[in-house]
């Protein structure tokens, strides 16, 4: 059993049919409904990159034929019984279950944010409406103080928003309007870039597009009156237009079942993706607590080691393979550029070739047109390769060849603790 059709149940389900196919098993997906969404396109929505149609696909459509696919919402998962119980009054008992109903943006967590100003002078992009909704309010907005702003983290894809602030520039540019827009970036983390030696490849970006940063801003609530953000140190941003990225929690049935942290993330080990409470329980994607980012590449190179686990696991062997925190993203910065960044647990982003090293073809932490063309290849590759289930000339594990691996610090001049 699957709870959750989206990226990583997909990816999951149509791997293990293969897998599976050839054994006494049946796989059954369960999602609220038909609609998967390419959600690395809510990003460019706004800004008229993307259409609805073109982030849109059936559900049924991207899952093999024997599949099943069930449409309801999840009530409660009684992890005792081994039954999954929908809010219609249906019950579904399993053998081994699958939490991949990732994260939403929950607005509803922060005071003031879901006031008069919702979708007027306040927007996000982390849903499919909210995308939708922001991309009508910038086709007509005149500009003003434009603030950018993470609540918390973690979030999905922790870059978006930073990617967001540079998309938004080249836009306003485009229009002739950049000089009467007011850019602040609002981050609870201690500045944009986190990672020293990727704050040093992206050097004075933010500075060089005239986009403010305030650091260390842990928001409170929203003043309605004054448009404001209130950090808890009392710190207040106004804004005229606000661009915000709630609060990202796991579902609420996760917390009604007793599989969650406070943030509705079900706690696994980090390596295997197995549930901390029950053995015949695995959460994939955004919806675990892994230390990894929540990005669809975590959960691409994440199933492939998981497919080999659960395999080992149903046969009741020991589960040999770690996965170790590999991700890879692009980052826009506007302009039709965009740089790539690789790391997992152990290393942070540098520099170098990907995904061949000494060939590339792309660079690391290193702006160019080949990796922005990259990033809009990707949702090509997302419907035909990655969610059929089929394999991408990669390794799941991250590598550190074709890696300046010389600007580590001499503590950490090491092989991965988990290597391929």
């Amino acid at each position: 059993m699957i709870l959750g059709g989206g990226t990583a149940g997909t990816m999951a389900a149509n791997k293990l049919r293969k897998e599976l196919s050839a054994h006494d098993w049946q796989i059954t997906v369960i999602d609220a409904d038909d609609d998967h969404r390419y959600q690395p396109g809510y990003l460019f929505m706004p800004f008229g990159t993307y259409s609805p149609q073109q982030v849109t696909k059936s559900r049924r459509a991207t899952l093999h034929s024997r599949v099943d696919l069930q449409y309801g919402e999840i009530d409660v998962v009684r992890a005792d019984e081994q039954v999954v119980a929908l809010t219609d009054g249906r019950e579904f008992g399993y053998d081994m279950l699958i939490i991949a109903t990732g994260v939403s943006p929950r607005p509803d967590q922060t005071e003031g944010m879901l006031g008069p100003q919702w979708r007027e002078s306040i927007h996000e992009f982390y849903s499919y409406e909210g995308s939708v909704a922001l991309a009508e309010k910038l086709r007509d907005w005149e500009g003003g103080r434009l603030v950018v702003n993470i609540v918390e983290m973690p979030i999905k894809c922790p870059v978006a928003p930073l990617e967001f602030a540079f998309l938004a520039d080249a836009f306003f540019t485009e229009k002739g309007i950049r000089d009467k827009v007011e850019m602040t970036y609002v981050t609870p983390l201690p500045g944009a870039f986190t990672k020293p030696i990727a704050a040093e490849a992206f050097g004075n970006t933010l500075e060089e597009k005239s986009i403010g940063v305030e650091p260390d801003f842990m928001l409170m609530e929203i003043d309605d009156d004054k448009q404001a953000l209130v950090s808890y140190d009392e710190r207040e941003v106004p804004f005229d237009l606000l661009v915000t990225v709630p609060l990202n929690m796991g579902q609420d049935f996760v917390a009604r079942s007793g599989l969650g942290d406070e943030l509705n993330l079900v706690p696994v080990d980090k390596f295997t993706q197995l549930s901390t409470q029950y053995d015949n329980i695995f959460a994939l994607g955004d919806a675990n607590d892994i230390p990894a980012s929540k990005a669809g590449s975590v959960a691409h190179f994440e199933i492939d080691v998981f497919v080999e686990n659960f395999l080992q696991h149903i046969a009741g062997k020991e589960m040999t393979h770690k996965f170790d925190g590999h991700a890879n993203c692009f980052i826009e910065t506007g302009g039709g550029k965009a740089m790539l960044i690789d790391f997992n647990y152990d290393y942070e982003p540098l520099p170098g070739k990907f995904p061949y090293a000494g060939v590339g073809p792309m660079n690391l932490l290193k702006e160019s047109r080949v990796n922005h063309l990259g990033k809009l290849a990707f949702r090509w590759i997302y419907w035909n390769v990655l969610m059929p289930g089929r394999s991408m000339p990669m390794p799941a594990h991250m590598s550190l060849k074709g890696k300046r691996t010389d600007l580590l610090q001499t503590e950490d001049k090491k092989e991965p603790a988990l290597s391929a």
